[in-house]
């Protein structure tokens, strides 16, 4: 069995997802391929992983690494699973561009990895990207499974999914931790779950059902103590708790993120609703910066002859190639394409929604309808990804400038001229630092 990881310079997430693997006791003996274009981050990760499979695997598991576009092929010949965690233009420049040319025109961000302006011109650099992969793939791994990690997760999913031949999943580790976080904040972490259901769209999934294990719903507890948080402190998930009283359900992603989704709480009319609702503008770059900082702290040591410990971790990656590989069901939070799983939202989107895996693959489930006010929420947000993806496919500057006007939080704030003169600086300085749109 071959794995590929594209994007293996994201040392971190690849120790997680890769470890967990070399864990894996009928993974262990897998061929592993480690691409990048970069060779400093690249040669990192493969010393990372190299220590892991010595100390947990006994070496078994055989490593390589291959560098650079003219690579890549061989890297994915023959694969059966491809792990996808590329970030198009870094930090440094891309995430850059996408946070300072917005606030020249008054329009702040707290993520910009998903929606917002942000996720638009994310998704349409990684979209020229994916399409050299997508090709590759069809030719050289026809049958591998596509595990992307990579965000605008709905964006990139979507386009692999509709435009080509490529079996993919979006993956994302906000499903497994949603339930616990909502009731570790509402000190409620000694209530057994019995049962839970969780579907939407990426980043807005919604706690539709939770109940303990003697399947009484917890949701008017939840509802109270949300209310009553709210209302007493703040405190970091102040967003999604008023989603619970204003919508009736929780979602999947944090605060930070949906505070960015939706036209309701980054207002520059109403700038003490930033206060009130404690959200942290420009949270991503900060979180770049503090990461960047750790990990050459954690390179150092590790590669100073520190050791290097795992456990397996919550990512779904491993657990999906063990359940096929060994015929095995497992149950995840997919995203997929809505082939009649949501009856209320649009068979274009790409939705998220409980799956099970065996050995013939993913399988998802038939959800129904959501809540109206749910599938509303999610429709503001598909539109957006619809048209960024229509941008991506057709070259078509004005399919750019579309999805802006239809992005919630940019219109909430912004004229369409301001929309569309902030769209052509973006799509000219992404162009500029080398990372083109179309």
């Amino acid at each position: 069995m071959k794995i590929t990881f594209m994007g293996a310079g994201s040392t971190v997430f690849a120790k997680n997802v890769l470890g967990d693997t070399i864990l894996a006791e009928p993974l262990r003996e897998c061929e592993i391929a480690l691409y990048d274009i970069d060779g400093d981050r690249l040669e990192e990760s493969y010393i990372v992983i190299e220590a892991l499979n010595k100390k947990y695997n006994e070496s078994r598991a055989k490593i390589e690494k291959f560098l650079g576009v003219e690579n890549r092929k061989a890297a994915l010949k023959g694969a059966d699973f491809v792990i996808n965690a590329i970030q198009v233009g870094l930090y440094d420049p891309c995430t850059i561009i996408d946070f300072e040319i917005p606030k020249k025109y008054g329009l702040r961000q707290t993520i910009a990895d998903t929606l917002g302006i942000g996720g638009i011109f994310r998704g349409l650099r990684t979209i020229y990207v994916l399409k050299d992969f997508a090709r590759d793939m069809e030719e050289v791994c026809p049958n591998a499974l596509f595990l992307n990690y990579t965000n605008p997760m709905a964006i990139l999913s979507g386009y692999m999914q509709r435009y080509t031949e490529v079996k993919t999943v979006g993956l994302c580790h906000s499903v497994q931790v949603c339930s616990s976080g909502l009731l570790k904040g509402l000190n409620m972490s000694d209530v057994k779950v019995g049962s839970e259901l969780i579907a939407g769209i990426n980043h807005m999934g919604w706690l539709l059902e939770i109940k303990d294990d003697k399947g009484n719903d917890l949701y008017p507890e939840i509802k109270r103590r949300a209310k009553e948080k709210n209302m007493s402190e703040k405190h970091g998930d102040m967003v999604r708790f008023d989603y619970i009283d204003k919508l009736g359900y929780y979602c999947t992603e944090s605060s930070e993120h949906n505070a960015e989704y939706n036209p309701f709480y980054i207002k520059s009319k109403y700038p003490e609703l930033i206060d009130r609702f404690n959200i942290p503008l420009d949270e991503y770059p900060r979180r770049c910066v503090n990461q960047i900082a750790k990990w050459q702290k954690q390179k150092e040591e590790l590669l100073n002859g520190g050791d290097i410990e795992h456990t397996r971790s919550r990512e779904y990656a491993s657990r999906i190639m063990e359940a096929i590989v060994t015929n095995t069901p497992y149950m995840i939070g997919g995203n997929v394409l809505n082939t009649g799983l949501i009856d209320n939202l649009p068979a274009d989107a790409c939705v998220e929604v409980p799956c099970l895996v065996d050995g013939q693959g993913i399988h998802p489930t038939h959800v129904g309808r959501l809540p109206v006010q749910c599938a509303a929420m999610n429709m503001t947000n598909i539109n957006c990804q619809l048209l960024t993806i229509e941008a991506a496919v057709t070259k078509k500057k004005e399919h750019i400038y579309q999805a802006a006007m239809l992005e919630p939080h940019t219109a909430a704030e912004l004229s369409i001229d301001d929309i569309v003169k902030m769209c052509d600086e973006l799509f000219e300085a992404h162009t500029n630092a080398g990372y083109p749109i179309f």
